[in-house]
């Protein structure tokens, strides 16, 4: 009896070894590309250093400090909240319907057509925006046709309600593809079983959709709901090339301002101090967002 629960014991132990062992790379992988950088961040956030001077001046939570009374953070930390709300809204609603339409597509076409909505999402962010800038200036081609040909004189990249607009589409466009995948993978999951149901008691068309498939592919829709949260908050490229956070801060972003104060100011340790503050903020609105989805989730059995 003895034996048998040493050897149960090695065998175990053996397992965890090897556990361990295949977990190794993930492990040193976060060591070194995750935690060390985020110390050494907390670090830098402590100081007032330039990365390439000598001279190091310890501020403690003086970089914290002022972040609160700097409107450019101030700024970044409103425009967040004003990109997160159309952002995931419209990012749900095109991937939504852009699945619902795929899914309905002939079989030899189906994959064609998702690959075709999956594009903007490789094309360049640098080669949209150059594109966008040069098409919406004032003196371009199109502007000056809708001056002179419907009277129509706006300043699209100077005016803050386009310029945001702009920004959104921009994002919306590039990302809508990619999320449509993920719920036409779970649209294609529900069984054929469940799609005879529906159509032996006559729920169809919207019925069917608010009623069986929505709260079939709630886990995928949380997915899509949150990757795109994590968007919103990583906006650089859109508004860096076309406006530089203009006009009035009004596209201005946290990496737009965590960049400038960084490599243009040379304040690295305030800009690691506005780093953690945007990844605090981050993570206290992904864990809202979990929580009020989880609900969802319990409510439909999930």
């Amino acid at each position: 009896m003895k034996e048998v629960i040493k050897k149960q014991t090695t065998g175990k132990k053996q397992e965890s070894i090897l556990g361990w062992l295949f977990c190794s790379p993930y492990l040193a992988f976060s060591l070194v590309f995750f935690l060390i950088p985020l110390m050494w961040a907390f670090w830098l956030s402590t100081m007032d250093w330039n990365l390439m001077s000598d001279d190091k001046k310890f501020v403690g939570t003086g970089n914290f400090v002022n972040l609160f009374l700097d409107n450019k953070v101030q700024a970044a930390f409103v425009n967040s909240y004003r990109y997160l709300l159309p952002i995931v809204i419209l990012c749900f609603a095109f991937g939504l319907a852009i699945a619902l339409l795929v899914s309905n597509l002939p079989e030899r076409i189906k994959g064609f057509v998702a690959v075709l909505f999956f594009i903007p999402y490789l094309t360049s962010g640098v080669a949209t925006s150059v594109v966008v800038k040069y098409l919406l200036a004032y003196n371009s081609v199109f502007s000056v046709f809708l001056r002179e040909r419907f009277g129509v004189d706006v300043n699209w990249l100077q005016d803050k309600r386009t310029a945001f607009a702009i920004m959104v589409i921009l994002v919306v466009w590039k990302m809508s593809g990619y999320y449509a995948l993920f719920i036409l993978s779970a649209i294609e999951g529900i069984s054929e079983d469940v799609k005879e149901a529906c159509a032996l008691d006559g729920s169809i068309g919207f019925h069917r959709l608010i009623h069986v498939t929505l709260p079939m592919i709630t886990p995928t829709l949380t997915t899509v709901i949150v990757l795109a949260t994590g968007l919103a908050f990583g906006i650089y490229t859109e508004p860096y090339l076309l406006t530089g956070g203009g006009p009035g801060l009004a596209t201005t972003t946290w990496q737009l301002e965590i960049y400038n104060a960084s490599f243009t100011r040379y304040q690295s340790g305030y800009a690691a101090a506005m780093a953690i503050v945007n990844a605090i903020q981050i993570f206290v609105t992904l864990r809202v967002i979990n929580v009020v989805m989880d609900r969802f989730n319990k409510k439909f059995g999930w």
